[in-house]
């Protein structure tokens, strides 16, 4: 009878997993052109610590259902932390936007003084699926010489679609347009 007893168990534990849905991950990547042609000189550029809105720092998406209410979807996550993921992107956009960027992301070398610094706080972070994907950045550069140039950007991204594949797309190009405002201050600084 015990036998049997531990049989059953075993079968339903199984029978449980098999009904689990399963997992599906995410990652942000650049969009845009190509990287620039080298320049002449290059412009070395570090990006410090990206803070990240704690309601979105978790493996799961997050996406708004209304102006008052959000849902956290287990089965549809990050394949790493936003907060890893959103200074990488900017990287490789402001390779792609400044001609001769050498970009680092969270430099070990923190007293090279002939460096562009680049501070990001992502204070809002939005996904409505289907809808658009939503992003407010304040950032600063502080160029080797002259002064700290700050700026915000507020982007609303149309979502082309219903899925999170084009909801992810959104973001990527809100991203971008950070990005953009960033490399224009540093290219703007370097004259």
């Amino acid at each position: 009878m015990r036998a049997f007893i531990l049989m059953c168990s075993a079968v339903l534990s199984m029978a449980g997993c098999a009904g689990s849905p399963k997992s599906t991950f995410y990652t942000l990547s650049a969009v845009g052109p190509a990287p620039s042609a080298t320049a002449a000189s290059p412009v070395p550029i570090a990006i410090e610590a990206v803070t990240v809105p704690e309601l979105v720092d978790r493996p799961q998406m997050v996406v708004r259902v209304d102006a008052s209410r959000v849902e956290i979807d287990e089965f549809s996550r990050w394949a790493e932390p936003l907060k890893s993921q959103i200074p990488a992107v900017i990287a490789e956009d402001l390779t792609r936007l400044v001609p001769g960027a050498r970009v680092s992301v969270y430099p070990q070398r923190a007293d090279d003084g002939a460096v562009y610094r680049v501070s990001v706080d992502v204070q809002r972070f939005e996904s409505a699926p289907g809808t658009m994907a939503g992003i407010a950045v304040l950032w600063s550069v502080r160029p080797p010489k002259g002064t700290v140039v700050s700026g915000r950007t507020v982007v609303h991204e149309p979502v082309a679609g219903g899925g999170y594949d084009a909801l992810v797309d959104a973001h990527n190009r809100a991203i971008g347009a950070v990005s953009a405002d960033i490399a224009r201050s540093i290219q703007q600084a370097q004259h």
